[in-house]
């Protein structure tokens, strides 16, 4: 009898990428939360402390900073971009289209601006404390 060759088996889906952020920070765990009940998006969103270091090691200058998509230990986005695409992944279409409007270059470009001033300043802002402080470049 002859049997067909066996088929190969489909590659495996790249993994999802995953918001991470700082999970000592009151104001970051806040401002997730927030999201995930507003927006739902279908990405998961979890501490920088509770990925693995290998995806999280040749970032962690960054992620003391900002909040970066990763898929694996490469960066996809960082900072306003990465919240602007983590909202965007939401089933919602009016939180969908928010996420792309924010992604306009003008928008963007203020967006980027306020995203790093609140991040500067996080430690001050509702839900923030000494840990959520971004320590001074190089440390």
């Amino acid at each position: 009898m002859n049997h067909p060759a066996p088929r190969p088996s489909p590659p495996a889906p790249p993994s999802m990428p995953v918001l991470a952020y700082d999970g000592d920070c009151g104001f970051c765990q806040t401002s997730v939360d927030r999201i995930r009940a507003i927006a739902a998006p279908t990405l998961e969103a979890v501490p920088w402390q509770f990925l693995p270091a290998e995806s999280t090691a040749p970032h962690l200058e960054r992620l003391d900073r900002e909040v970066l998509l990763l898929r694996g230990g490469m960066v996809l986005a960082g900072g306003a971009d990465a919240v602007a695409r983590y909202v965007g992944a939401s089933p919602s279409r009016t939180y969908r289209v928010l996420a792309a409007v924010v992604r306009l270059p003008g928008i963007r470009a203020c967006a980027r601006v306020v995203y790093r001033w609140v991040s500067r300043n996080r430690h001050r802002l509702p839900g923030g404390t000494s840990a959520c402080a971004v320590p001074p470049r190089g440390e």
